[in-house]
């Protein structure tokens, strides 16, 4: 079932926020607005798409929710750009079930986060894994230890490289040492994807392939255009639009992702800012600094 190599996982992957609107018992999910970002995102020139991620709030949504999200936005994306799904849980039988539904609605392959709060050691991760590479679908594995408690270890990933389905990695541990070494190890063989906007061009320098951005739901044009830009060695123009994004890259987490992302959104006419509990709206001074960076990047008028 494999279809896709590590090749078309390469440049920018938007980590799409999921838009709500006010229902009866709460936040729900605006399917409109979520097929409108996408139809944003594609016109901006990302080059694939992620929903139900962290960014994506897939941590309150249900398994049906996630599969709806999902079939959303793989319509609207319409076979232009790769659609990955997040199949993350502390349960690997959760995620499998998570796979199956999300490759059921078209989903071009997974995304899979270390499973959080149990933290595995290296062998159960291993086998976490392993066990997702059954459902045969392309399988980008993902490496946030400051939200989950786990950290892949290079060895680790080396070992999961075997494996046809495992075709890339979003590493969010922060280090460019540590992504340094996974291109040294494994690079040859894997995507390696920036998980850090604030660190993007540095990670691009050290041999990722790409980025999956919370910053490219905001500045898709400009998040493109870095990479763009460095992958056709055009290096120091790339470095000098990095430097301009790295201050609104800490605005969007200053507090929580993705509270910022989706203030910034809404001020930006693109969505409500409606968040599930237990996240709450941005606080009046991070959107004070926040609107300001926006007015300085050109993004509000």
């Amino acid at each position: 079932m494999v279809k896709a190599s590590a090749a078309s996982f390469t440049g920018v992957f938007t980590a799409l926020v999921t838009p709500m609107r006010a229902g009866d018992g709460g936040p729900v999910v605006d399917d409109a607005g979520l097929a409108r970002l996408v139809e944003v995102q594609v016109a901006a020139g990302v080059q694939g798409l992620v929903a139900c991620g962290t960014t994506g709030e897939a941590a309150t949504l249900t398994a049906e929710e996630q599969a709806r999200v999902v079939r959303v936005v793989v319509e609207a994306a319409a076979g232009r750009v790769p659609v990955l799904a997040g199949v993350g849980s502390p349960s690997t039988t959760t995620s499998l079930s998570l796979g199956k539904a999300a490759l059921s609605v078209g989903a071009t392959g997974l995304l899979a986060v270390t499973p959080y709060y149990n933290r595995p050691p290296q062998e159960g991760l291993f086998q976490h894994f392993a066990a997702l590479c059954s459902l045969g679908a392309p399988i980008v594995l993902y490496n946030v230890p400051g939200r989950t408690g786990c950290d892949l270890l290079p060895e680790t990933v080396a070992r999961l490289v075997e494996r046809p389905e495992i075709v890339a990695l979003k590493e969010a541990s922060g280090s460019v040492l540590r992504m340094q070494s996974l291109s040294r190890l494994v690079g040859q063989r894997l995507s390696l994807l920036s998980g850090e906007d604030a660190l993007n061009f540095p990670l691009y320098a050290v041999g990722t392939s790409g980025t999956v951005s919370v910053l490219s739901n905001v500045a898709p044009k400009a998040t493109v255009e870095v990479w763009n830009r460095f992958a056709n060695g055009q290096h120091a123009e790339a470095l000098a639009l990095h430097q301009r994004l790295v201050p609104l890259c800490d605005l969007l987490f200053c507090e929580p992702n993705p509270i910022p992302a989706k203030s910034a959104l809404h001020m930006m006419g693109q969505m409500d800012s409606l968040l599930r509990l237990p996240l709450v709206p941005m606080t009046a001074a991070g959107q004070s600094r926040l609107r300001a960076e926006l007015f300085a990047l050109g993004l509000l008028s």
